[in-house]
């Protein structure tokens, strides 16, 4: 799984002209399935995400955690972040797990969450959204579970 990570003061998500929802401080995760991912890793990167110190404490610094803040959470599916660009000018796709096989792990992330006790809204898997995203600092954090141990 890959996610990228982004530290807002706000997000919305739009389909068709209607807001599906919005929060306030927290944070934004882009999420790609890969094929071969399973419950592991959906576990593994949510605890990474909800552990990750990214909010800055009194002094400035990226102490505290989104559990240290109460931050909100938006999740929505990103089939892109596993975009190949090797050859020619068309990204293929072929990295990114099959809908049938990204829904239930994406489930499976945001179940995780919202176990942990985040308040977490999600996109619509498969929907082409408007994606607002006002992010705070800038700061925009990219992770992938094969890196880690996660796969």
């Amino acid at each position: 799984m890959k996610a990228i990570i982004q530290r807002v003061s706000q997000a919305s998500v739009t389909e068709d002209g209607k807001v599906l929802g919005s929060i306030g401080p927290g944070l934004v995760v882009l999420l790609g399935v890969s094929e071969g991912d399973g419950d592991d890793q959906a576990r593994l990167l949510a605890e990474k995400i909800a552990n990750l110190r990214i909010f800055a404490d009194a002094q400035s610094k990226f102490n505290l955690s989104a559990f240290d803040v109460g931050a909100e959470i938006r999740v929505i599916s990103q089939f892109t972040l596993f975009a190949d660009t090797r050859k020619g000018r068309r990204p293929s796709f072929t990295g990114a797990a099959r809908p049938e096989i990204a829904q239930p792990l994406v489930v499976r992330f945001v179940e995780e969450l919202r176990r942990m006790g985040f308040r977490v809204a999600e996109g619509r898997f498969g929907a082409h959204m408007m994606v607002e995203i006002h992010n705070d600092g800038p700061v925009t954090i990219s992770l992938d579970t094969a890196e880690y141990g996660g796969q």
